[in-house]
């Protein structure tokens, strides 16, 4: 029916290479690097009162190819008390992803917004099963609103070249 009004389906390809949508995907994703410390054991264990949770996040997306791309969520996350360090968990949770056939509007939205929000809740259960085997409470961290970022960022980007200073160029995470 929908070919009797002239619309194609979706997921249908077409031939000889004529596909030239817009494709993105993830192809895997893994854990780059992974570090927890836990400076203060065993004392840390007695220490009353709740600790304060210090995260900082950063993006970084790298080109491997053409159509390949490595996004590198890093999660630095210390939680500290007025006695010290209790534990600090440092992460970078990676994935490689396809982009084809992106408008440059829609291709870094992808890696540094979308492509973020793909990975967290992954590097999100590392970060807690890291805390739990060293001997604390769960931690789960609070979604993170990746698209908010990316447009602040390009916000600022786009505030300092109204200055005349070139913005800000950050390498992989």
């Amino acid at each position: 029916m929908a070919e009797e009004e002239g619309i194609e389906d979706i997921g249908e390809q077409l031939p000889n290479g004529e596909d030239n949508g817009p494709e993105f995907g993830l192809i895997m994703q893994y854990v780059k690097d992974l570090s927890f410390e836990n400076p203060n054991s065993p004392a840390v264990y007695q220490w009353q009162g709740q600790p304060k949770i210090d995260v900082q996040v950063n993006i970084g997306a790298q080109s491997l190819g053409s159509d390949i791309h490595e996004v590198a969520l890093r999660l630095d996350v210390t939680a500290s008390s007025d006695d010290g360090v209790a534990f600090k968990v440092d992460l970078i949770y990676a994935g490689l992803f396809g982009v084809r056939n992106a408008p440059e509007e829609q291709f870094h939205p992808f890696l540094l917004a979308e492509a973020p929000r793909l990975l967290f809740p992954f590097a999100r259960r590392i970060i807690s099963d890291a805390v739990r085997d060293g001997g604390f409470p769960p931690l789960m961290l609070d979604p993170i609103d990746f698209g908010a970022l990316y447009m602040q960022r390009a916000a600022q980007a786009q505030a300092e070249l109204g200055e005349g200073q070139a913005p800000e160029v950050t390498g992989q995470a």
